[in-house]
């Protein structure tokens, strides 16, 4: 999905080419991903060039990330004390993080 939010709209072989070389997947890996994600609806092809598709996101980076949390959540049972005392004990969740997080107005916070 980085490669679909920070590259705009590129094609198998740019998603593929994003990827550090040592850990590069292969170019069938990563195009039985995207497909599994078009049929999901989280990318949808948006033209065909030559022999190859460009697709594009269909889910902003910001929704995903919320969906994600919200899932996460859910396996807990919407709790999150749990989920912040294992970010707080594994140093992930800094004091000024956490001092921040209350001053927020509630408005900024929601959702």
């Amino acid at each position: 999905m980085e490669a679909l939010w920070g590259k705009g709209d590129p094609s198998i072989r740019e998603i593929q080419e994003s990827f550090p070389e040592m850990r590069k997947p292969a170019y069938t890996t990563i195009q039985t991903t995207v497909y599994r994600m078009e049929a999901k609806g989280v990318v949808q092809r948006v033209k065909k060039v030559g022999n190859f598709h460009i697709f594009a996101a269909t889910i902003s980076r910001d929704s995903a990330q919320r969906r994600l949390i919200d899932d996460l959540l859910a396996m807990f049972g919407g709790r999150s004390q749990f989920v912040m005392a294992h970010l707080i004990d594994s140093g992930k969740l800094s004091l000024p993080a956490r001092t921040h997080r209350r001053r927020c107005p509630p408005q900024s916070r929601s959702r």
